[in-house]
């Protein structure tokens, strides 16, 4: 693995993905593998379905008047996700003034998001037939990342990873290096909220596998945060709808709502259970702390406890639309059996008068 600056596109596209259908799909065009861990024991960390990875060719990228090489792999998770990393590779003469021209460069530009999009609809494409499309709505991630097999000391990485030219107060770079590991003598790792730096002599991928993998968890966890806001928004104007009618076509709705969302709660249930177990790190102490930090610098556990909140709001409405379908299913049945009295008393009178 070369010298490179990864940039990271990673794209809720679909609502699950058939890795053996992806697999058979990309192999008619290009070769493709299975993600595996280089340096990790295969009991350290479980991944139940690796994701399916192809590379999509090269391309001339010019930045700051230079033409870089530009390697394009697209990488597709069951759960609907697709993480496309343009490899921008560096060259061995790259002076650390050149370094951060180039990430102050692309931190500023946008005019990358076009080629991302074109490698995006054309991988969607490809996989049409693999695919289950979402109910609504697309949710994106982007994260840059350097790295290095030869980071030289004297090197600073702070304003590499805030493309940041001007000095910044020993507070910021404080808290720009808090998340720094290193399990040897020739690598170490710093994490950012959209940003990080690997440094491995030997060349090994497996940090910036395991970030890919937490942006992809985070990713998954704002789609579905972002689908139940608008289900519980859809919720209240049905029921407002319903409160409209009369009683009887209030009930029906009621029954339909109750249906509709009880099936929700299930499926996001069972999804955010697939997303925490699509990746499991068991016995590596030093792998374990650097997932860790991914999942808990990008605050995926905040949008996980939105979920968790709003699903908590979608079932006491749905307690509280039962409680009100059960109790006119009780009081028509009171009247019923009040009218069943009533005829039968008149039919005691009946027969006494006559």
């Amino acid at each position: 693995m070369q010298d490179a600056i990864w940039l990271y596109r990673v794209y809720e596209v679909a609502k699950e993905f058939d890795l053996g259908l992806v697999q058979a799909l990309f192999m008619k065009e290009k070769p493709t593998s299975r993600l595996r861990l280089s340096r990790v024991r295969p009991k350290s960390i479980i991944i139940e379905n690796p994701p399916v990875s192809m590379e999509l060719g090269t391309w001339e990228i010019p930045i700051e008047g230079r033409h870089y090489k530009g390697q394009v792999v697209a990488r597709v998770y069951d759960l609907g996700v697709v993480s496309l990393i343009l490899q921008i590779i560096l060259p061995e003469d790259l002076t650390y003034d050149q370094l951060l021209d180039l990430s102050v460069a692309l931190y500023s530009r946008d005019d990358l998001e076009a080629l991302f999009h074109q490698w995006r609809d054309s991988v969607t494409s490809t996989l049409a037939g693999a695919m289950e499309p979402l109910r609504e709505g697309k949710v994106e991630e982007d994260f840059t990342l350097f790295f290095f097999r030869g980071w030289r000391e004297d090197w600073d990485p702070v304003p590499v990873l805030l493309a940041e030219r001007e000095p910044v107060s020993a507070q910021l770079r404080q808290e720009t290096l808090k998340n720094s590991f290193s399990y040897g003598l020739k690598d170490h790792a710093i994490l950012t909220w959209d940003s990080a730096l690997v440094h491995d002599a030997e060349g090994s991928t497996d940090i910036p596998d395991l970030i890919e993998f937490a942006l992809t968890q985070l990713v998954e966890l704002r789609y579905y945060d972002q689908l139940l806001s608008g289900e519980m928004n859809q919720m209240y104007d049905d029921i407002d709808r319903a409160d409209r009618d009369n009683w009887y076509s209030r009930l029906r709705q009621y029954r339909r709502i109750i249906k509709s969302y009880m099936e929700l709660v299930i499926d996001i249930n069972e999804v955010t259970e697939k997303i925490q177990n699509s990746i499991k790190v068991t016995e590596d102490i030093f792998f374990a702390r650097v997932y860790a930090a991914a999942t808990s610098i990008l605050r995926s556990a905040v949008w996980m406890d939105s979920i968790k909140r709003k699903l908590s709001v979608i079932a006491n409405n749905y307690a509280m639309l039962n409680d009100e379908v059960v109790n006119h299913r009780s009081m028509l049945l009171e009247l019923a059996i009040i009218g069943l009295i009533v005829f039968e008393v008149l039919m005691s009178l009946g027969d006494k008068i006559f």
